[in-house]
């Protein structure tokens, strides 16, 4: 008898329908490559997701949907939210898989507020001028690289060339010489001869009280050097206070513009970074620690897994594993949440506070948080002491902190000060003065987030808690100084258009406001009534310190600069 049944389409819900495989389909060729490219226990591990598209990445030069789809496969998560992690992050180029191979050699330039003020979209033009035919090289714009007191600042390859120029460019594409330079530093063996580990040894053989170091912390009164400034001591007992297992993260990610003193500290102590690290460790009983280093930084990735190895076969490590992972590109995620959900293979979009990491942190485990500087300081004070610690500062301040000085002066870098010490100070006796021609102006007392205040103020003590008033916030003290020779309404634009650029977009008053913003500031003159209005909006509404900080330095430019909110 004939068979007269009828194909069922697959959308319409019978039973019989025909069955095939839906989405995008990978292939075995692709497959294989994956599998030969990427470790196995990375494939069963949903937080390593973003270290596979780096793999991916480094080998490929981009993230092409053949290779998405078979990652896909082998990790059994959705293409879609592969897709949503790749797209997330400014360091992974998504190609199609007929596009022509991408450039051989990526230059990057910085346009960053103090690359911009030494000639950087100049440089650019040229640079795309004269390799506009070189199918082997592509001109793109980045963000602060880390390296803002040698500015310009351009990566070739994985290489940083700094107080960059064509010339400098040209000579390190023509030599091949495309990779990060190791830079000299205290290696393991100096370290150890000069005391180092002593305190880490110590505690791990039960000779020190995690109580005591606790107490010992809190006396000295330091505090998260990241940015938020939390008190550190405090932070141990409050993470130790909390159930078992508990886990610590380092949030290496160093985004904020003119901030580069962990790049400092890393690339010359990197042992005293990591002893203070597994320190902080023990006292809390961390089980794990998860290092969050920026991907700006390859010099300190490579030479830092290195060293990393060599604690851990002199048994260093013992009471606490050691995991690095590395960013990819997203300013947000230097937002201690942000970090968490990127440590966790997703995008890192900020989390809604309370609980806070110390109680519901990394996969959902207390989480005990610190930047890198502030564990640097961790043997030094228990070395010497809280009252050597209490014994500096200046203005009624007490202790030391680490400036990151970059802009109009002729001796920029990173200058160690007393806390509480002014900016006139500063320049004058950690600087070297102003450069030659240049009149001071006005200062960014704390980064792109931290606002601007002028010249007259220039005698505000430089610490936390002391420039709120001022509608300015100390962050991670990274001090740009600036001159007659600079428009501060250019210098606010700047500023605006990092954080448009940077904005997560998970929440509409930062997403759209840094946009409306920008827009606004380009025109001949500012609508100053409308701006201070959606200024507070996005202080108000925004979800984390980016959208409710980025209208500080329009704020203080209105303020203090009335005249020059026209272009």
């Amino acid at each position: 008898m004939e068979n007269n049944t009828k194909k069922i389409h697959p959308g319409s819900g019978r039973r019989n329908a025909l069955t095939f495989n839906k989405g995008r389909q990978s292939d075995d060729q692709s497959i294989n490559e994956i599998k030969s490219l990427i470790p196995a226990d990375y494939l069963r591990q949903r937080d390593m997701l973003i270290e596979c598209l780096h793999l991916i990445q480094d080998n490929y030069k981009c993230l092409k949907p053949k290779y998405l789809a078979a990652l896909a496969e082998l990790t059994n998560l959705p293409l879609t939210e592969i897709y949503e992690v790749a797209s997330f992050y400014a360091h992974f180029d998504i190609f199609k898989d007929d596009d022509t191979a991408p450039a051989e050699i990526t230059i990057r330039v910085c346009d960053s507020i103090t690359c911009e003020m030494n000639g950087c979209q100049s440089l650019q033009k040229e640079l795309e001028s004269n390799y506009s035919t070189n199918e082997n090289i592509r001109v793109v714009r980045a963000p602060c690289m880390g390296r803002c007191q040698q500015a310009p600042v351009v990566e070739v390859g994985k290489k940083h060339i700094t107080h960059a120029n064509v010339e400098k460019i040209k000579t390190s594409i023509d030599n091949k010489d495309i990779k990060p330079s190791t830079p000299e530093y205290i290696n393991f063996e100096n370290y150890t001869k000069s005391g180092g580990y002593k305190i880490l040894k110590e505690c791990l053989e039960n000779k020190k009280n995690p109580m005591d170091l606790i107490e010992e912390m809190e006396l000295s009164g330091l505090r998260g050097l990241g940015g938020a400034g939390f008190p550190t001591g405090k932070k141990w007992r409050f993470v130790r206070a909390e159930q078992q297992p508990r886990l610590m993260a380092i949030n290496g990610d160093e985004g904020e513009p003119g901030t580069f003193k962990d790049h400092h500290y890393l690339s010359r102590d990197p042992h005293r970074f990591l002893e203070g690290m597994l320190i902080a460790a023990w006292v809390v009983e961390a089980t794990d620690v998860y290092i969050y280093m920026r991907d700006e930084y390859p010099d300190v990735i490579k030479f830092l897994k290195k060293e990393i190895k060599i604690v851990e076969e002199n048994n260093l490590n013992i009471k606490t594993r050691i995991h690095f992972r590395r960013g990819a590109g997203a300013y947000i995620c230097g937002e201690e949440s942000s970090m968490l959900e990127s440590l966790e293979g997703k995008r890192g979009l900020p989390r809604h506070k309370p609980p806070f990491p110390s109680q519901v942190g990394l996969f959902g485990r207390p989480t005990l948080i610190h930047n890198v500087e502030t564990v640097f300081w961790v043997r030094e004070i228990l070395e010497k002491g809280a009252v050597w610690f209490n014994s500096h500062g200046l203005n009624s301040r007490k202790g030391l902190r680490t400036f990151s000085v970059s802009g109009r002066v002729k001796n920029p870098g990173v200058k160690l000060a007393p806390a509480g010490i002014t900016i006139k100070q500063l320049i004058e006796e950690y600087c070297g003065g102003m450069q030659d021609d240049h009149t001071f102006k006005a200062y960014l007392p704390g980064g792109a987030s931290g606002g601007i205040l002028p010249a007259s103020m220039d005698n505000v003590p430089l610490d936390f808690d002391t420039l709120q008033e001022h509608g300015c916030f100390i962050g991670s003290a990274a001090i740009v100084v600036l001159s007659d020779k600079d428009k501060m309404g250019e210098i606010a634009k700047n500023l605006m258009f990092f954080f448009h650029d940077e904005s997560c977009g998970q929440c509409t008053p930062c997403r759209n406001g840094t946009e409306k913003a920008l827009k606004l500031m380009n025109e001949n003159s500012w609508d100053v009534e409308l701006l201070k209005e959606l200024s507070s909006a996005m202080m108000d509404a925004s979800i984390c310190g980016l959208g409710q900080a980025a209208p500080n330095p329009l704020l203080s430019v209105i303020k203090h600069f009335p005249n020059e909110v026209t272009n």
